[in-house]
């Protein structure tokens, strides 16, 4: 009985040291990975050329792309989910910031709520919902340029203030 216990302490002690990793997801081979390297930020002419309208849909941000965009603060963000990175970041007054086909493209607000530039147009306004965490309901139109049909997507609006990236 005593060798069996001794045996299990054993196994267990030497089990306990093989996880060291605290990355994300706790993967070993995220050790080895590099960091991740932003988007580019293009024009919408050169970010879309030659993608066909009917392939192009908003991707999520990801935090080094946040950060070569100088971060959140001062910007709110729509997101598609209440815990996701944005999917179009903006300024009122100022301009916005989409990912699309792996590119961050600047769009200038033409008018509040309304940013556009080289065929693409993207619209947001507030929705009257909340969700479960009390995050503002958001709709966002994207109508690539030469497209048919225009995107619409439901999501959520967060302003971020100081130095939040």
């Amino acid at each position: 009985m005593i060798a069996r216990a001794t045996l299990l302490l054993a196994a267990a002690l030497s089990l306990s040291a093989c996880n060291e990793n605290t990355a994300l997801g706790n993967d070993r081979a995220a050790q080895l990975q590099p960091a991740p390297t932003p988007a580019p930020v293009e024009p919408v002419e050169a970010a879309l050329a030659n993608v066909s309208p009917a392939i192009i849909k908003p991707e999520t941000m990801s935090l080094a792309d946040l950060e070569a965009l100088g971060g959140r603060a001062g910007r709110c963000a729509m997101t598609l989910t209440e815990v996701a990175y944005p999917s179009f970041l903006f300024q009122t007054g100022a301009a916005g910031v989409i990912k699309l086909n792996g590119k961050l493209i600047p769009l200038p607000e033409v008018r509040e709520g309304l940013y556009q530039a080289g065929g693409l147009t993207v619209s947001i306004s507030l929705l009257d919902e909340e969700g479960n965490a009390g995050s503002q309901g958001m709709q966002m139109i994207v109508v690539p340029p030469g497209a048919e049909d225009e995107l619409g997507y439901h999501g959520y609006v967060q302003c971020y203030e100081g130095v939040e990236v």
